[in-house]
């Protein structure tokens, strides 16, 4: 019989394939009784994921740190006919509004009303709230102070990506382009499709964009936009 002590890459294997969420290499530490460091259980994990490579589950790093077992693209036709159930579809304003929000957070709701050139459905945003795929992080000092909306963590696990960096490349001013970035989203889960396709520019924008998102006190930038300069005319004149 094999002993799991001589085989701590067998217990990591186990913890993560019987677990319901993904793990951090922190609680796998701990399912070894923290006798490897943070380091050596990182390169068990890039074994096992070699070890798993050509099968159909594979082990993959989501949600900035966290480790879990997924089916392969190519599984999903086949698990389907085991699970006929649909995942939810959305509509195409709420993954506009979901992709705006992904490439340019943190934003307000005016934010988006200028690059989709439409207001705002409160539907959309109360979806993705209820979804918990966004949230309010702050608010902007400026005139009204908006709400800042941000992406959150679930966001990222839901969707197969380890960080916001992992998002498809678009020009840095390319606003059109955001929600054909997104189009792959509808039907949720599709990341893995899109992380293949060649990235078509430098990713130094989303890159940015994730170091602000993790440092959530620097968020609420002073920027100026047309409609503040107006408010900004309109109190002056009064």
């Amino acid at each position: 019989m094999t002993n799991l002590n001589d085989n701590p890459k067998y217990v990591l294997e186990g913890a993560l394939l019987t677990s319901e969420v993904p793990l951090s290499i922190g609680v796998l530490r701990e399912c070894l009784d923290k006798r490897f460091s943070k380091v050596q259980v990182q390169a068990m994990l890039i074994e096992l994921q070699a070890d798993w490579s050509g099968r159909a589950l594979e082990l993959k790093e989501v949600g900035e740190g966290l480790w879990r077992f997924q089916s392969v693209p190519a599984m999903r036709d086949i698990l389907r006919k085991l699970h006929p159930e649909e995942a939810p579809k959305y509509s195409r304003t709420v993954m506009e509004t979901l992709a705006v929000i992904a490439y340019r957070q943190p934003v307000t709701r005016g934010d988006i009303e200028k690059i989709r050139g439409v207001s705002v459905n409160p539907n959309a945003i109360k979806t993705l709230m209820d979804r918990n795929w966004i949230e309010v992080i702050g608010r902007r000092e400026t005139v009204g102070h908006p709400e800042l909306l941000a992406t959150t963590r679930q966001f990222l696990l839901d969707l197969g990506l380890n960080s916001l960096q992992d998002l498809p490349s678009i020009g840095p001013e390319d606003d059109e382009a955001l929600p054909a970035a997104f189009e792959f989203f509808e039907g949720q889960n599709e990341i893995e499709g899109a992380q293949q396709a060649k990235r078509r520019s430098d990713t130094s924008i989303l890159a940015a964009i994730d170091a602000e998102h993790a440092k959530l006190e620097s968020l609420a930038l002073n920027l100026t936009f047309k409609e503040d300069d107006e408010n900004d005319q309109t109190e002056k004149s009064a």
